[in-house]
């Protein structure tokens, strides 16, 4: 990876009583092709009387993906979705012209120890798509692309790269890859992405360079196809990248827009209390500020 553009170690950021890294955007870099905002949850450990409770929020303009290694979230939203969701497996929420959902340890979980651990990342919907019906997909972790090769774990958990298409349903040119490594290996995927590309060491160490990068730092590349680097043994990291839109794009709490208009108009409908209902949970979080 000697194009290398940015280094950056997460950054942490207290939502609601949990505290998550986080990684994207920041100010040289507000995207990585069309990703806006991609947040490390945990590991925490929480006791029998701890547990995640993110009430009711809107979101606009974008996707959501959430990405688990250990733990579990019960997600409800105003399309009448109830879904647990567990290691492996993608709940990908489209927010369109208007989505409330609440994010919750399920309830067989609320009276014991357990174990949170993941990722949540937003990415951007094309312009033409900004007031799309909102929708919601879960994809279990059986159905992610999965192979192995000369050693190396791969999975595909959204989007395009090497010949293979993941399950989930996205608006855009990306890819976010899974790869793990159990004894050193060099990786050369050169030839396989495109676009703006940013590298997140979850555990272990990378080189590149002459450069060693350890856990907890996400790098970001000037161009993915000179992406390649040695993992060192028993390293996680995660690729995120894709084709960058041609506009800006807007981010105020949890909307997205091409127009400040945009997030002016959703700041109004959710203090008045206009957007959709979660069915089952009346809760609601309070525009900031």
């Amino acid at each position: 990876m000697s194009n290398i553009d940015f280094i950056r170690e997460e950054t942490a950021a207290n939502i609601g009583n949990f505290l998550v890294g986080r990684l994207l955007p920041f100010r040289q870099k507000r995207s990585i092709g069309p990703f806006v905002f991609i947040d490390h949850m945990g590991p925490a450990c929480l006791a029998d009387h701890e547990n995640l409770d993110v009430g009711p929020h809107p979101h606009i303009g974008l996707s959501t993906l959430t990405y688990l290694f250990d733990g579990s979230i019960f997600h409800q939203d105003s399309l009448g979705t109830a879904m647990e969701i567990t290691p492996g497996a993608v709940n990908w929420m489209t927010g369109g012209k208007g989505v409330v959902h609440s994010e919750r340890t399920p309830e067989h979980l609320r009276q014991r120890d357990k174990f949170l651990h993941g990722l949540q990342i937003w990415v951007a919907l094309p312009k033409e798509l900004e007031f799309m019906d909102p929708t919601f997909h879960h994809t279990e972790a059986k159905d992610i692309p999965s192979w192995e090769e000369n050693g190396v774990k791969y999975r595909l958990i959204a989007g395009e790269a090497f010949n293979k298409k993941s399950p989930v349903p996205v608006y855009s040119k990306l890819y976010m890859l899974e790869i793990k490594t159990s004894a050193d290996a060099l990786i050369d995927i050169r030839g396989e992405l495109y676009g703006e590309s940013g590298l997140y060491i979850l555990e272990g160490e990378i080189a590149s360079n002459g450069h060693i990068y350890d856990a907890k730092k996400i790098l970001i590349t000037k161009d993915a196809h000179l992406c390649s680097f040695t993992m060192k043994a028993n390293t996680t990291v995660y690729i995120f990248g894709g084709e960058p839109f041609p506009e800006e794009r807007y981010i105020y709490w949890n909307f997205v827009a091409t127009d400040k208009q945009i997030i002016e108009a959703a700041k109004e409908r959710w203090r008045n209390h206009e957007f959709p209902k979660v069915p089952g949970d009346d809760g609601y979080v309070p525009l900031p500020g």
